[in-house]
Formats: C-alpha cells, structure tokens, sequence
C-alpha cells in the first residue's frame, strides 16, 4: 500500500480592501449632483416651455391682427370660446327678460324671419310715455350679440327719425373701422362716422361685436376700444380726484372684466350738430346725477307729442346701476356671473355664450353661493317681481300725468303751473326709464331701482299738484 501525502487546506480568500470613507462620500455625493442636475435641467425646460406657452397660449392656425373683425376667424385660433359666441343667436326668455322668436314674412325692406317679441304690444303705456319719437314705433326685446347689428339696421325706428352714424358705436364692429376712417387715429375715426347718416355710415361696417372690440389680437388681452367709455370714465374719475385716468393703462384686470362691458351697456346722448358720443358720467353714476347734468346743459332727447315737455331717453343702463349694487362692491365682474369660467376637457376658459346667470346657475351663481339653484332662481324672481310691480306703479303715475297735462293744454292752460308740470313729467319719466331700460329688472341694485322708482312716482304726484295750482 502506497503511502499519500495529505493534501494541504486552501488559504482563506482575503477580503478586498475596503474604499477609503472618502471615496464612498465623493461617489454619494456625485449621483446626487447627478440627479439634482437632472432635476434642475428638467425645471428649466418646464419653465422655457411655459413662457414659450405664455407667449403663444393657443394653436396659432392663422395670424390675427387689429383688422380681423370677423369672429370666424377668431375661431381658427379659439374654437371652444368661438363655439360659445355662436350660441348667442340663442332666444331664450326667462320670466322677466329674455326673447321670445317670434316668426314674421320676410321683406326687401327687412330680410329678417324671425324677431323678437314686441314691448309695445305687451305694454301699450311705452307708447304714450314715448309719444313724439321712434320708439313708439318700434321696441323689442333685447335679442344676442349676434343679433346686435341687424336688429339695428332694419328696426323701423330708422324709418320713423333720421340716425346717425354713432348708433353703430355699440351695434358694431367699429374698432377697425374708427381706425382706418382716422389714418390710424381711433378718436378722429369715431368722429368722422359720428357725423354720416346712418345710411351712409353702415357701409363701413360688417359685424356686430367681435373679439378684436374687446381683445388685443397679439396678446388676447381684454381691452377697451370704444372712445365713449374711454372718455366717460376719465371724466368720471375725475369727478373722484383721479386725473388723466387712461382705462387701457389704469384698470386692474378683474375692472376690465366689467369694462369692457360697460362700453356698451351704458346710458349716453348724441352731444351737439356732430353727434358725439357721450357718457354723461361728470356728476356721477347715479340716475339723478346723470340727471343734473343734463338739466344743467338743458339736453333734450325730443319734446313730447302730448305734453310739451323736453324729454330724456334712457338708453340701457347696466353698468351704472351695477355699479349701485352688492355685486360691484364685492368685486364681481360682469363676466363673473354672464361669462362664468367652465372647463371644456382640460382648459378653463370664459364663456362666450353671453347670456342671463339664470339660465345658467350653477356655474354663474353657485361658485359663491352654496344654495340649491332652485332657491337662488326664486331669490332672483322675487327681487325682479317686486320691482316690476312697483315699476307698474311708477308707469301709471308717468301715464296719468301725461293725460292731465294733455288735458290741460287743449283747454288753453298754460303759464308757469304748466311749466313746472313739464318740468316733473321730464324727471318722473327718466327715473322711471333708467329702470326701465335697464336689462335686469332691477336685479343689478334691487335697492336703487326702488328707490328711483319711488322718486319717479313722487315727481309724478308734484307734476299733478303743480296741475292744481298747488
């Protein structure tokens, strides 16, 4: 038997050196420094990216610039805010507003098929407190932006008086046309189309309101580009001890929410041969001081048929009794409760479908007010009902005065009972028409419309004992 030699055990692997500390912290610290720049290099590009999107916040499919007046064009760039503006050819009425399609026979004179409803029909008083002008003719219901133009074009109150070319201020797309009348001077252009005849003024015009009268094409920021308010709120800031206000350069964004509605939602009057364009705001917002100013200067709108009298028009007065209301002194745009933000997939954007909150409750009413729609529709329905039957009052007070001062008149009475009669039946029936005209029935300042109202009732009864001698 051989003998073997015992084989020897493997020596034990020696452990590999450990990394000095130092080597473990640089590596640390490198893969940190790594991501950190990965995460500030990906912020960066985020932040590029947004101000790139800011710059351009919509698909540009086709240049805009101060001359595109047609919506439809607009369109190409904001489909889903153009979408909303077509839904203003919409007749909807709701209890105490809106409009009701009424069918009519189309004519060479008036192409139109469908109208609204007639207020003078459903109230025949418009047309004795109106007797001696065009709007005992014709007065119809407010209908949409869309409808703005050529309800203004075939009324036939452009039968019954001569207009002027300053009608088309707020009928109109007039931006674009004011500026290529005044050689790029939007004052010189408003001017010049204020002085044509209405015939002749309407050729320069093709759109109602349309997004370049309240949007920069460059930036889509909301402007105002009407020279009656651009002047109506200087000299109303004045008044307050602000001088040279410039709306464009002054106004915070959430005022020109409200500005540039109140271009047109305004009361105003044609000023001297030239047929400017004013907004009679020198005293103040309220019906009276509009009031004082005109008794100062003497402005007549016409004399009426029936009592002699110099008559006032209100016109459509939302901006300033807005301004009287709670509304305007929380802060709430007009386009917080008629454009109310809606999200369409994921954007939020204003909608265009200009329209009464109470056709539209839940997103023009209930952001702020937390109560079922229902009862928000009947806290509204009971203000406006209200007003309206106190306005009822006013209207047969106005109604009866003019009967007495009529009746007065064809027997021979005259001399200064007479005249300070014509005097009340003057401010008895602006008052009574500042509500009147206004488009919300008294919802905007459900307070103020009272309270002229009254007033409009107490001149009607100092017009009557002035009558009597008393």
């Amino acid at each position: 038997m051989s003998e073997t030699t015992p084989t020897s055990p493997e020596p034990a692997p020696v452990p590999a050196p450990r990394p000095p500390r130092a080597m473990v912290i640089l590596a640390v610290a490198a893969g940190v420094t790594a991501v950190v720049t990965v995460a500030v290099t990906a912020l960066l590009v985020n932040i590029f990216e947004k101000k790139a999107e800011a710059r351009n916040p919509f698909f540009r499919v086709v240049e805009l610039g101060e001359d595109t007046t047609d919506p439809a064009v607009w369109g190409k760039n904001f489909p889903m805010q153009y979408d909303g503006y077509r839904h203003t050819v919409d007749m909807v009425r709701t209890r105490h507003g809106g409009s009701e399609a009424i069918a009519r026979t189309p004519s060479q004179a008036d192409p139109r098929s469908i109208v609204a409803q007639s207020r003078l029909e459903e109230d025949p008083r418009l047309k004795v407190i109106w007797s001696g002008y065009a709007f005992a003719k014709d007065f119809r219901e407010e209908r949409g932006h869309a409808y703005m133009l050529e309800d203004q074009l075939f009324t036939e109150r452009q039968q019954a008086a001569k207009q002027p070319g300053t009608c088309l201020h707020c009928h109109a797309s007039v931006w674009a046309p004011y500026r290529k009348l005044g050689g790029g001077d939007l004052f010189k252009g408003f001017e010049t189309l204020n002085r044509m005849p209405y015939a002749e003024a309407k050729s320069h015009v093709t759109h109602p309101i349309s997004c370049v009268d309240c949007h920069d094409p460059s930036s889509v920021a909301l402007r105002v580009t009407r020279p009656g308010f651009i002047e109506g709120i200087r000299a109303l800031k004045a008044s307050q001890g602000v001088k040279d206000y410039d709306v464009n350069r002054d106004a915070s964004r959430q005022e020109m929410r409200s500005f540039v509605c109140g271009q047109c939602h305004v009361e105003y009057y044609f000023k001297g041969p030239e047929k400017r364009l004013t907004y009679p705001w020198e005293k103040g917002l309220k019906a009276d001081e509009i009031l004082a100013g005109y008794e100062e200067t003497g402005f007549k709108d016409w004399e009426h048929a029936d009592t002699g009298a110099p008559m006032l028009k209100a016109q459509h007065p939302e901006f300033e009794m807005w301004n009287q209301g709670i509304h305007a002194r929380s802060g709430v745009a007009c386009a917080d409760c008629h454009m109310p933000y809606k999200r369409v997939g994921a954007l939020k954007i204003s909608d265009h479908h200009v329209r009464s909150p109470l056709l539209n409750i839940n997103a023009a009413c209930q952001t702020c007010h937390k109560f079922p729609e229902e009862e928000l529709r009947q806290r509204v329905e009971i203000i406006q009902e209200r007003t309206y039957r106190l306005r009822n009052l006013a209207m047969d007070a106005v109604v009866d005065l003019i009967a007495d001062l009529k009746a007065a008149r064809a027997a021979g009475q005259a001399g200064e009972n007479v005249i300070r009669a014509q005097q009340a039946h003057r401010k008895a029936q602006f008052l009574l028409d500042f509500v009147e005209a206004e488009n919300s029935t008294g919802f905007h300042a459900p307070q103020e419309a009272a309270r002229l109202l009254g007033e409009s009732i107490d001149w009607s009864r100092k017009g009557e004992r002035a009558l009597s001698g008393k």
